[in-house]
This record gives structure tokens, sequence and C-alpha cells, in this order.
């Protein structure tokens, strides 16, 4: 059978399986995973009575099943199911969709899971742990006709919306560099001991595609984000929003030429083994795209007022330059003509500065950037249609944010420039980058070749 065979007639039983759903349908959703984000995902779901109901939670920890059961009684009057191993949520018929707030190291497998047992499925960012899993995530959503959102919360955000289609409008001229900020302050996580795993805690299946290693509170409930097994550094957690902006703003496709990162973990003596600052080039040939990652006290470099935490994304053309912030972008343009002098410019230059969008004040700039509603109703909209263009952050673009920030770590991790393959995206002539590409996977998780 021709593979294009294959795919119409697999994604034909999906679909047969899962009937399209009406625009007065509620979405039955199941949750994975019910720590902190995904009791943010729950009280957002519970928020949108018109579109879904909560009717299962996942969640290897006993303690965190039990709270994100009341929680959801307590919000819907409703008791959902509770399981303990998401494969078996798959199997309920009961379920349409899936949200998936795992660690990362989790959420591919995941995604391909939940794709294989015919739901569609909403997850976190990033949206994979490596290179490989980006391929796979995307092939397992299409295979099966799928709709996977990633929570790349920024592409259904109005202002920032509203500023990549002034840039496409072409309101700084040629977009030839993309900056992308994420000062996030932090602290040290110190040394935590290996100690008996807790009970009610099933440690071998949150492990799960990683290596078995001695449970410690360090390698779990946050801090699993600054461990290369479970985690991607900040770059992969908070930074990934901001790359997958610079990429939306500079407008290339494929993959860069050159990647070359440096950085380090400074300061810090503890059992963090991911760095506390990053600085990263990609070369596109026709532009480049640079992204830095401090952890330490930063002055921040856009408009905004000084502060210990600042994201953000700038982009420099030919005619001027745009800042987007959490709450809201400003874009200025430069002068215009060829007769003016030096110091006439200069001033002409500042007199011609153009103000799109004022900052919000705090409290509408803290609910711009962490909204969640509007990107889960966009994901509903694609799932009553069945058609994942309509999805804002669709897997292709969610897993191409998270493989440049694996481009950038793994440059971090060998210490030199790598040349990148335009056709695949592994390394020209090094195997040690390109051993990272993918992961030494424990059985039985393991993301497949062939999904």
């Amino acid at each position: 059978m021709e593979r294009r065979t294959f795919l119409t007639a697999a994604a034909a039983v999906a679909t047969a399986r899962f009937p399209i759903l009406g625009a007065n349908d509620r979405i039955n959703v199941g949750q994975v995973g019910v720590g902190g984000r995904g009791t943010d995902h729950i009280n957002y779901y519970a928020s949108l009575d018109s579109d879904c109901r909560i009717v299962a939670v996942c969640d290897v920890n006993q303690a965190a099943r039990e709270r994100a059961v009341a929680l959801v009684k307590k919000l819907k009057g409703a008791t959902p199911s509770e399981f303990d191993d998401m494969r078996q949520m798959f199997e309920s018929k009961e379920v349409d969709a899936v949200s998936i707030t795992t660690p990362n190291h989790w959420h591919a497998l995941a995604a391909i899971w939940g794709c294989q047992a015919g739901k569609d499925v909403y997850v976190e960012k990033p949206a994979c742990h490596n290179l490989f899993e980006a391929g796979q995530m995307l092939a397992a959503a299409r295979k099966y006709n799928r709709m996977v959102q990633v929570g790349s919360q920024g592409r259904s955000i109005a202002h920032k919306m509203k500023a990549m289609d002034l840039l496409r409008q072409g309101a700084i001229g040629e977009v030839y560099h993309a900056r992308g900020l994420c000062y996030r302050r932090r602290f040290s996580i110190g040394h935590t001991p290996d100690e008996p795993v807790p009970p009610g805690l099933d440690w071998e299946r949150f492990l799960g595609p990683a290596q078995l290693k001695p449970y410690s509170r360090n390698k779990f409930a946050y801090n699993w984000h600054w461990f290369w097994d479970t985690g991607n550094g900040d770059i992969g957690n908070q930074g990934v929003h901001e790359m997958d902006v610079c990429l939306w703003g500079l407008g290339r496709g494929g993959w860069p030429g050159s990647v070359s990162s440096l950085g380090g973990k400074f300061i810090w003596q503890d059992d963090q083994e991911t760095p506390n600052t990053l600085q990263t080039t990609f070369d596109f040939g026709d532009a480049q795209m640079t992204f830095e990652v401090r952890n330490l006290p930063t002055l921040p470099e856009g408009t905004g007022p000084v502060r210990p935490n600042y994201t953000g994304n700038i982009f420099f053309g030919d005619r001027g330059f745009m800042v987007v912030e959490p709450g809201g972008f400003q874009l200025y343009k430069s002068a215009v003509g060829n007769s003016i002098s030096g110091d006439a410019a200069r001033g002409a230059g500042a007199g011609q500065a153009e103000r799109y969008e004022k900052t919000m004040d705090e409290k509408a700039v803290e609910q711009a950037q962490w909204s969640t509603n509007p990107h889960m109703q966009n994901f509903f909209q694609a799932i009553r249609a069945r058609d994942y263009r309509l999805l804002h952050a669709d897997v292709a673009i969610g897993v191409r944010a998270a493989s440049f920030c694996h481009l950038a770590n793994i440059s971090y991790r060998v210490g030199r420039t790598l040349k990148v393959d335009p056709s695949s995206g592994h390394f020209l002539g090094d195997d040690q980058a390109n051993a990272l590409f993918s992961r030494n996977y424990r059985e039985p998780y393991v993301v497949p070749a062939v999904v």
C-alpha cells in the first residue's frame, strides 16, 4: 500500500471512531499531570463550561490526584474518573481529548500515545524533549488525523498577533534580526540527598522514558526542569515562549545554517545541571536570530520598567524596530530621506518614533501574558471543525520552537559552533552532537521510530 493511501485510510478510521462534534457539544477532557501547571489547566477548563467538561484526571502521585479530584468537584460539582496510568485514561471512551502537563520528558510519548488512541491533544510547551521526538509527534498527529495544540499561548494573545501582522505588512521594513530575551531571576536549588520514594508516588513511572535514578526532592516537583534527563533548562521552560515569537516574527523557514551557544552555571553550587546563563546565535544566511537566557540579576533590554524578571522580543528591520513584551508592543520607525545630515537624522528619527500600542498596567500585563483560555478555545474550535490548520500553535509550530531550544542546548553541551544539515536538522560531521539528537529510552517508555 502506498504511504499516501495508508495515511488517508488511517485518518478515515480515526474520524469514524470519533465523529465530528457539533458546535454546541461539550468536549470531554482528561487531564494528565495535575501538579502546578495541571492545576492551572483544571481551573482554565472549568471556566470554559460551554466548551468542555473535565471527566478524568491522571497523575503518578496519589496526593496530587486526590487534590485534583477535590478541585474539580468543588469547581463543577462532578467527580472525575481517576487514573494513575495515562494509557488507561486513553482507552476510556468517555474521554474525547487529553491535556498533558507532565514534565518535559513525557510530552512527546504521551502525545503520541494519545494520538494513537484517537484522542485530540493539548500538550504543554516545550512540545518535545529532544529533536527526534519533534518529527515523531508531527507524524503521529497527521497519521491519526488528530488536533494537537502546543501550549504556546502567545499565539492566541491579541497584541502579539497584531504585532506579527504588522511585521508581515512591512511595518519596520525587511526583518533581518530577531532577539529573544528570557531574564528570569531564579535562585540556587541547593543539594538534596537521595532518599526513599514518598508514599503514594510511582517514581518509576514518573521517570518514564528517562533512565532509573534514585529519588531526591530536587529531581521531583518543579526542579526537574534543571536536569537534562527530565528538563531542558530555562530556554526550554520560559524561553521557548520567546523562541516561538522570534521564529514567528523573523519569518524564516527551515533550519539555520549554524548554531553557536556560550554560557555556563555561574555562582550557584548545587544539584542543577542546566546552565543559568546562555547566549545563542542562529545564522540563517540572510538573517540572524539571537537568544539570551539569564537567571541572575539582569537589566532588561526592552522598553518596560526595570524589574527582576523580563521576557520579550526585539525585531530589527531596515526601517525601524519593534519591541514585543508581555503587556503590549512598541514600534519605532526611522527617519526617511537621504538628504538629512547625521545630527538632523538622529533628531528626525527620534521625532518620527511611532508607538502603536502602549504598555498595559501591571495587572493587565499579567493577564495578557498568562491567560490560556483563548488558546484552549482555539483548540476546541479546531476539534469541532476537524481542521488542524485552524490551530494557532499546531504541533508543527510547537515542535519547531522546541527544536531551536534543543539546538541551542546541544551547542552549549558540546562547547562549539555546529553546522546544521538543512534537510534533516542533524549536525554535519559531528558525532558527539548527533548523539544528543535523541536519547537512550527505557522500555517500555520508548518513542517509536514508526508511529
